[in-house]
């Protein structure tokens, strides 16, 4: 879908109205002496601490400047980084005692900040810019959804089908062997045989989906699943609609797929999608409803 010109003046109104409103502009971030980026990378430590890489993940920098904030943090005295007690390849930042001091004292600006906001207005506004800022950050999270083609066989690829597994074994009336139904070995999920995406948010994997060219001549959909947590962002939508444009890429203008009873999401996705119910085209164990999809090539453009 094309953005247009008003869409993209919306978003740069609301861009502006935000950074002016919540002070995103000031040096002198929440009376902290900071700009925001230094600021929020002290809260984002946190009491508990962080990984350098949880700390990248989060905030999406370069890793120059980023490398950067952090050195200035450490010269003040309010942080420290250490190699993690259970991997010393893992550096770990902790805040020091000032550190941690500071970061209360942001926290209880950031509350006064948030009840400022919200103050002058009147209990049905306040809903409405409640429930307005609760649908902008799940959108937001959404368009930050990345997907990329991963090595099957790979660990990342091996986690989330491992916790797919896991979650087929706890919704299915018995536990889930995937050796007991159609193969989808790694070998045949990479190109020219097929397909295997990872969706990340933050960095962090929280979903996958694969596609299997079989030598009848169509694809089939497999391993498609998103973790809990990031459900309700389109991932699945996502990753579905990309795996289907890699099958009409390839030449395929059919493609098949099989569900479990259980899994309703899963079906009324399919359905969504254009998919119909047809006969059982494998044997399945774990299956009770089939679909296809026909006239993918049309996607190819």
């Amino acid at each position: 879908m094309k953005t247009n010109h008003e869409q993209l003046q919306q978003v740069r109104r609301f861009n502006r109205t935000v950074t002016q409103r919540i002070g995103v502009l000031d040096r002198d971030y929440l009376g902290s002496g900071r700009p925001l980026a230094e600021a929020r990378l002290l809260f984002e430590i946190g009491a508990r601490g962080a990984t350098v890489r949880e700390l990248r993940a989060r905030f999406g920098l370069d890793s120059g400047y980023f490398s950067r904030l952090l050195r200035k943090l450490e010269r003040q005295g309010l942080a420290a980084t250490r190699p993690d007690r259970s991997d010393g390849r893992v550096r770990r930042v902790g805040l020091t005692a000032a550190g941690k001091k500071e970061w209360s004292l942001l926290d209880r600006r950031s509350k006064t900040q948030a009840a400022g906001l919200l103050a002058p207005l009147g209990d049905t506004q306040r809903t409405r810019l409640l429930t307005a800022m609760a649908e902008v950050e799940r959108l937001l999270r959404a368009s930050a959804v990345t997907l990329e083609t991963a090595d099957p066989a790979g660990a990342e690829a091996r986690a989330c089908l491992q916790a797919y597994f896991d979650e087929l074994s706890q919704r299915f009336e018995q536990s889930f062997d995937p050796t007991l139904g159609p193969s989808a070995d790694p070998e045949t999920l990479v190109p020219p045989a097929g397909l295997f995406l990872i969706a990340r948010l933050d960095g962090t994997p929280v979903g996958c989906g694969a596609l299997k060219i079989m030598e009848a001549g169509f694809g089939e959909i497999k391993r498609m699943w998103v973790a809990p947590a990031a459900r309700g962002l389109g991932i699945a939508r996502r990753l579905l609609e990309a795996l289907e444009k890699h099958a009409a890429d390839a030449g395929l203008d059919i493609l098949r797929l099989d569900t479990n009873r259980n899994l309703t999401e899963a079906r009324a996705l399919y359905i969504g999608k254009g998919y119909v119910e047809i006969a059982a085209y494998n044997d399945n164990p774990y299956a009770h409803h089939w679909f296809e999809k026909r006239g993918l090539r049309g996607l190819s453009k």
